[in-house]
C-alpha cells in the first residue's frame, strides 16, 4: 500500500561561526551541509581565474554537435560526388555505391571514437549516456556500411572480372589494402556481436570490455585500407585532411582515456577514508584526496572509480557524487546489484583509488525554471541528494520525491530530512511495492503533491522501468519533454 511522509520546515539563519557565509551543518559527520532558509545565494562558484573572473566549463551543445557531424557526413558525400564518374553500367554502379559506403563507413568509425574520447566539453554539453547511446547506434551503422562496402565491392569486381564470387572474394583478399579491411570488417563484427544486449548480458564486463578493445585494431586496418584506395589516394588534400581528421581523434582518445586519469591519480593521490552502511546492501564510500576543488566536479555528476584492490582494480565503476565536493573528501552510495558492488563493502581505509572524470550533464546548468523537482527511484537519488543540496532555489520552489518500495529501502534518509527543513523544501517518500494498485508517480498523482507540476524543471534519476513510467506520467502531466533532464544508461 502507498504511504507519503512529507516533511517541510523553515531553517534558521547560518550562526555567526559558520566557516561560509549562509552555510550550516547538519546531519551524519557534517555531510548535511546546507544553505540556510531565504539564502539568495547562487549555485556554488567556480574556481576563481586571474583577475576573479570565474571559470565558467565549457559545454558543447547537443543540436551544435549534430549539426557539425551531419555537415562532416556532407562533406564525405561531397568527396565522393566530386570524384564520381557517371555510367550505367552494373560493375560501375557497384563499384560508385562501394565507394560510397566505404567513405561513410569510415566516417562512422571516427565519430563512433570521437564520441566515447570523454572530451570533458562533450561530455558536459551532451551527456553520458546520450553519448553512449549515439555510440551504440553509431556502430550499428557503421558495421552495416562496412558490410555493404564489402558485397558491393565485391560484386562489382566479380561483374566486371566476369568471374563468380567466390573467385572474385579470393582474388580481392590477394591484396594488402582489401585483406586488412576485411580483417577490420571481421573485428567490428566480432565487437557488434558482444555488443548486442542478449549476448552481453551473458559474459562478464571484463570480456565485453577486451572484445570492444578491438574497435581501435579495427579502426586502424580501415584506415591504412582508406589511405589507398582511390577515394582518398587520389586527392593530396584528402589525403592530409583524412589523417588530419583520424590523428585528432587518436590524441583525444590518448589524452583524455589515459593521460588525464594518470595525471589526476598522481595529483589527488585519491584513497577510500570511510566505507559507512546507509541501509540494506547500501553504503557510502568517502574518499579523501588532495585538491579535489581542482576537478570542478558539480552535483549531479559521475565519475568512473578504480578501486585498486584484488577483484576490484580491473574494473572502472561509474558512480554518481551523493555530496558536493567538500574539504577535499568526494562520496559514493552504492547499492549492491552485483559483484563489483558487493566488494566495495568490503573496501579498507587506505584504499588507493583512480578516479576518472567528471562527467555528465545531470547538473544545474540544464536548469530553466524558477521550480524544481527532482525525482528519484532507489539508489538514483545519490545524484539527487546532491543536487537537493545545492540548487539555488528560494523555498517553497524546490521539491524532491523519492520512490521506494519500503522506509527500510530509503537511502540517506536523515540527510534528505535536515535539507529539507534547512531550506523549506518540499520532500515526499513514495513507498510501496511497484505492483500495488495505487501508482504513486502517476500523472494525476504526481499533480496532487506537486502543485503548478507543469512550470516546474524536473530532475529525473532512477532504475530504467521506473524512469520510463515516470518520464510518461510527467508528459501527460503537462511537463514538456525537453525540461525532463534524466541520464539512462540503457539502449
Amino acid at each position: 500500500m502507498f504511504t507519503g511522509v512529507r516533511a517541510t520546515s523553515t531553517g534558521a539563519a547560518a550562526p555567526a561561526s559558520a566557516t561560509a557565509v549562509g552555510n550550516c551543518s547538519a546531519g551524519r559527520n557534517g555531510w548535511a551541509q546546507h544553505h540556510g532558509a531565504g539564502c539568495d545565494c547562487r549555485r556554488p562558484r567556480a574556481r576563481q581565474a586571474p583577475g576573479n573572473l570565474p571559470v565558467q566549463p565549457i559545454r558543447v551543445d547537443p543540436r551544435a554537435l549534430r549539426t557539425a557531424l551531419a555537415a562532416g557526413a556532407a562533406g564525405v558525400i561531397a568527396l565522393w560526388a566530386v570524384q564520381l564518374e557517371p555510367s550505367a553500367q552494373l560493375d560501375a554502379l557497384m563499384a560508385s555505391a562501394a565507394h560510397l559506403t566505404g567513405l561513410l563507413a569510415g566516417y562512422g568509425v571516427l565519430v563512433m571514437l570521437f564520441l566515447m574520447a570523454r572530451v570533458p566539453a562533450v561530455e558536459h554539453g551532451v551527456g553520458a549516456d546520450r553519448l553512449a547511446r549515439r555510440h551504440a547506434l553509431g556502430g550499428r551503422w557503421v558495421l552495416t556500411l562496412c558490410t555493404a562496402h564489402a558485397l558491393l565491392a565485391l560484386c562489382g569486381y566479380a561483374a566486371h572480372t566476369g568471374d563468380d564470387l567466390l573467385r572474385a572474394a579470393v582474388d580481392l583478399l590477394g591484396y594488402p589494402g582489401i585483406a586488412a579491411a576485411g580483417t577490420g570488417t571481421v573485428l567490428f563484427a566480432a565487437v557488434g556481436v558482444t555488443s548486442a544486449r542478449a549476448v552481453r548480458r551473458r559474459i562478464p564486463h571484463g570480456a565485453w570490455r577486451g572484445a570492444h578493445q578491438l574497435t581501435y585494431l579495427g579502426a586502424g586496418l580501415a584506415f591504412a585500407h582508406q589511405l589507398v584506395g582511390p577515394d582518398i589516394a587520389g586527392s593530396v588534400l584528402a589525403v592530409w585532411v583524412w589523417a588530419l581528421l583520424h590523428a585528432t581523434v587518436a590524441v583525444l582518445l590518448v589524452w583524455y582515456r589515459l593521460v588525464v586519469p594518470v595525471r589526476q591519480a598522481l595529483r589527488h593521490s585519491l584513497r577510500v577514508q570511510e566505507v559507512r552502511v546507509e541501509g540494506p546492501g547500501t553504503v557510502s564510500v568517502v574518499m579523501q584526496g588532495i585538491g579535489l576543488d581542482e576537478l570542478r566536479a558539480e552535483p549531479g555528476q559521475f565519475f568512473r572509480w578504480r578501486f585498486l584492490q584484488r577483484r576490484l582494480w580491473h574494473a572502472a565503476l561509474p558512480f554518481s557524487l551523493s555530496a558536493p565536493v567538500r574539504d577535499d573528501r568526494l562520496r559514493i552510495t552504492v547499492k549492491a546489484l552485483g559483484d563489483h558492488t558487493r566488494r566495495i563493502r568490503r573496501l579498507r581505509p587506505g584504499t588507493r583509488v583512480l578516479a576518472t572524470g567528471p562527467f555528465g550533464a545531470l547538473t544545474a546548468h540544464r536548469r530553466r525554471r524558477r521550480k524544481v523537482l527532482l525525482l528519484a527511484g532507489g539508489v538514483g537519488i545519490t545524484p539527487l541528494r546532491a543536487l537537493f543540496e545545492t540548487l539555488p532555489c528560494a523555498p517553497g520552489d524546490l521539491t524532491l520525491l523519492y520512490r521506494a518500495a519500503s522506509a527500510e529501502q530509503l537511502v540517506l534518509r536523515a540527510e534528505l530530512e535536515s535539507i529539507a527543513a534547512s531550506r523549506a523544501a518540499q520532500l515526499h517518500f513514495l513507498l510501496g511495492p511497484s505492483d500495488a494498485s495505487f501508482d504513486p508517480i502517476a500523472p494525476q498523482a504526481l499533480s496532487n503533491l506537486v502543485p503548478d507540476l507543469a512550470e516546474h524543471d524536473v530532475y529525473l534519476c532512477g532504475p530504467p522501468g521506473m524512469a520510463h513510467a515516470a518520464t510518461t506520467a510527467l508528459v501527460r502531466a503537462g511537463v514538456p519533454e525537453h525540461r525532463i533532464h534524466a541520464e539512462n544508461f540503457t539502449y
